[in-house]
């Protein structure tokens, strides 16, 4: 046994491995959203149906020797593509859905390798079945998942900060060569079994599995294991449901934590950790479901707590977070952003946890006999298939919002009733009692209930909006304010949760700069800082369109060029908001360039076609979440070397509600030999600004010199000395945009690579 288990261990550390560490590869590429991971899921989910249905066709079909040379063959023939390092030339170029493109990327150059590690569980189970027919094959399955879990976990914490994505990549290969040696030996052991004749016994199994039936009346009997027969279409549809169920919950709230902070792979692997473990639990044994409390801790999860939670406050103190995390995952929705960070990332992982306890709870009760192993697994990978692609292929194109965890979590709950009454264990001697009865009324109505909740929710999200569009970069949000009033008449664009730009409707105010980027805004004074007389026009580089205020700053012959990867951002921008519009009307040069901003950036230098940019604004975050391939030493040094002009600012916008990314730019800062100035702006709500916080880094003197960058400066060095870091009103005009500083924290750099980012480093405490 220790062969076979070494081989399936090996097989799923590297099939586990081989997922975020080409998503590291493939991420900058497209654009670094959530999306990119739910796709790179979606492949690796469609593969692993294809290896399962490839074992499934080997076992049923063949006879062994064949199984074992075209296995051996393929194997070789997978070894030949080696190493796994993504080609240069699959790079997209525009802005259009990639969702194919990453498809085809990951077919190419890891297909091969990945479709023979998918098959190694089921195939080598059954081999091992064969060989060993007094043994349960179904620890095997929980090895395999120890593997894959071994891989999750190693990955931020060890490999990654270790190895360079290329180092990462060429290891993995010399694993899949060693992973090829040990299959094709267990593979020729194998060479003279052959499976017991059609209506022939096998040895009965020492760990018996366990009794199920069919939906409805028919009981089925494959507990026994003197008795073989196929398990109905009923079960089997429940186990393609509850494995698509738990897919589903995984790839939502990987989005939804996704959403808000930035795709960086701790947060891919956190929730895809939990989804493995409750494998591991549930095939390892049936008492780490305990189906009742399981039960009770799914409403809580689905939020049967937010009622009690909103109640107690007439008792007790409770702020909202508290009731929201209370409110489980519905609560979460509900509140949104107002949730810290920490409490949204252990609310989610708990109710998804909880959820897929649930889902492969139910699925192991009802799983077969060893003869119909590889058609099990067939089904389950069936079923995680349909899951990803519900939420990476049909969510996008059929909801508005982020809606596909509201179908989920109704989803569980309905599946766990479907399952328990498939389940004949639980009826056994109290069928004929009289409350029995009263089962089937108390389930609809808990459905109902939960679907009324979430229902509400979801149109809470969707009542307002002027306009409300989603593609695979995200959900965005037009909305209208006071619509009666013509003094604070304005529109506003929303990126998930975040603000991302407004203007007033007045055709005087519109001009004006709102939002993030208002005069004494980082970015409004390095534009204005540089403009000097106005004599000579200038060129303003804007990485992230979002309603285009930044060209309120434009005049006659300045070039404004901006840079963004999804094209609703550029529609919305030209038709719901005037700012690019009213810059052409002025006189000026307006350029949208659709695409990945540094691979734009990157092939405008390699053509010779250096921007010479007096300003290169960098913000491109979509709702909280931050691009970290922008943010990286490798993307600072393009932005320097090819984009800026001589004496040319570079502006940095880091607000944002959870990371403190001030740490990462003052560390590109001193890798380059920049001088760097920290700019906070304060809000106003009457003039539609703000609080912003940017970094301005330059080499130039004379701007550093200026009376408004130099205030800055020494604002900063009274604050270090003690005389306190709060805005003296100079002018006595009360501007409440009026830049600050605050007292100097403890000095600390956080040097970002391409090769690694450690997001845990610039959480704010």
């Amino acid at each position: 046994m220790a062969l076979y288990a070494l081989t399936i261990f090996l097989g799923a550390l590297l099939l586990f491995q081989v997922q975020p560490l080409i998503g590291k590869f493939v991420l900058p590429w497209f654009g670094g959203g959530p999306a990119v991971w739910t796709t790179c899921v979606l492949f690796f989910q469609l593969l692993l149906l294809a290896g399962y249905a490839y074992a499934h066709v080997l076992r049923a079909w063949l006879p062994q020797r064949k199984q074992v040379v075209i296995h051996i063959a393929l194997l070789a023939a997978a070894l030949a593509t080696l190493p796994i390092i993504p080609s240069a030339r699959w790079k997209p170029v525009g802005g259009a859905d990639p969702t194919w493109g990453i498809l085809v990327l990951l077919a190419a150059t890891v297909g091969l390798t990945y479709l023979m590690l998918s098959p190694t569980s089921p195939l080598l189970q059954a081999w091992f079945s064969l060989s060993h027919p007094g043994r349960s094959p179904y620890r095997l399955y929980a090895l395999s998942n120890a593997g894959s879990l071994l891989a999750l976990v190693s990955y931020p914490f060890l490999v990654e900060p270790a190895f360079t994505l290329r180092t990462q990549a060429l290891l993995w290969s010399v694993g899949f060569a060693l992973f090829t040696l040990l299959c094709a030996w267990v593979a020729l052991r194998t060479w003279h079994l052959e499976p017991p004749a059609e209506g022939e016994t096998p040895a009965a199994p020492r760990q018996q599995p366990v009794e199920q039936s069919e939906v409805g009346d028919q009981q089925s009997a494959i507990g026994n294991p003197g008795n073989e027969a196929s398990p109905g279409i009923g079960v089997r549809l429940l186990w393609v449901a509850l494995a698509a169920c738990g897919s589903l919950m995984l790839l939502a709230v990987t989005n939804q934590m996704c959403e808000d902070v930035a795709t960086v792979p701790f947060l891919w692997v956190a929730p895809l950790t939990l989804y493995l473990l409750t494998f591991i639990l549930c095939f390892h044994s049936e008492r780490w479901y305990p189906r009742m409390i399981f039960w009770v801790l799914l409403a809580l999860a689905l939020g049967a707590g937010l009622p009690l939670a909103k109640l107690a406050r007439n008792w007790i103190t409770l702020d909202d977070s508290t009731v929201a995390l209370m409110g489980g995952m519905l609560g979460l929705l509900r509140e949104g952003v107002d949730v810290p960070l920490l409490m949204q990332i252990l609310g989610y992982s708990a109710g998804l946890l909880i959820c897929c306890m649930v889902c492969h709870g139910e699925l192991v009760r009802l799983k077969p006999s060893p003869r119909h192993l590889t058609s099990f697994y067939l089904l389950v990978a069936v079923g995680g298939a349909l899951g990803g692609a519900l939420v990476s292929l049909v969510a996008p194109r059929v909801f508005r919002a982020y809606l596909e965890l509201h179908v989920g979590m109704w989803l569980c709950a309905a599946l766990a009733i479907v399952a328990f009454w498939a389940d004949t264990k639980p009826h056994r001697g109290w069928q004929q009692r009289w409350w029995v009865g009263l089962y089937p009324p108390a389930f609809v109505t808990i459905l109902v209930i939960l679907g009324m909740a979430l229902k509400r929710d979801a149109d809470d999200t969707l009542k307002g909006a002027s306009l409300l569009t989603r593609n695979f970069y995200g959900v965005l949000r037009v909305t209208e304010y006071y619509e009666d009033d013509p003094e604070r008449h304005y529109y506003s664009l929303q990126h998930g949760r975040i603000s991302h730009g407004n203007q007033y409707a007045d055709e005087e105010k519109r001009k004006q700069p709102t939002s993030y980027y208002g005069e004494k805004s980082g970015v409004g004074l390095a534009i204005l800082g540089l403009r000097g007389d106005g004599a000579r026009p200038q060129r303003i580089g804007v990485v992230g369109l979002g309603t285009g205020t930044i060209a309120a700053y434009g005049r006659a012959g300045d070039h404004y060029r901006f840079y963004d990867i999804n094209p609703d951002v550029e529609r919305i921008a030209e038709t719901w908001f005037h700012y690019l519009g009213d810059l052409r009307a002025r006189g000026g040069n307006c350029h949208v360039v659709l695409g990945d901003a540094r691979l734009s950036l990157e092939a405008e230098a390699a053509r010779g076609e250096a921007q010479g940019f007096d300003v290169l604004a960098l913000d491109a975050f979509s709702s909280d979440a931050i691009p970290v391939h922008l943010l990286t030493r490798e993307a600072f040094e393009l932005y320097v070397k090819h984009c800026l002009a001589p004496g040319g600012v570079l502006a940095v916008h880091i607000s944002n509600r959870y990371l403190d990314l001030e740490p990462v730019v003052l560390a590109q800062a001193d890798h380059l030999g920049y001088q760097a100035v920290v700019v906070e702006s304060k809000s106003d709500r009457d003039r539609r600004l703000d609080s912003a916080t940017w970094v301005l880094l330059t080499r130039n003197k004379e701007f550093l010199d200026s009376e408004a960058i130099r205030q800055i400066v020494e604002k900063r060095q009274r604050a270090s000395e003690g005389a306190g870091d709060e805005d003296q009103d100079e002018d006595g005009d009360g501007d409440a945009e009026a830049t600050r500083l605050e007292k100097p924290k403890t000095p600390r750099r956080v040097l970002w690579t391409d090769d690694y980012s450690n997001l845990f480093q610039v959480l704010k405490r």
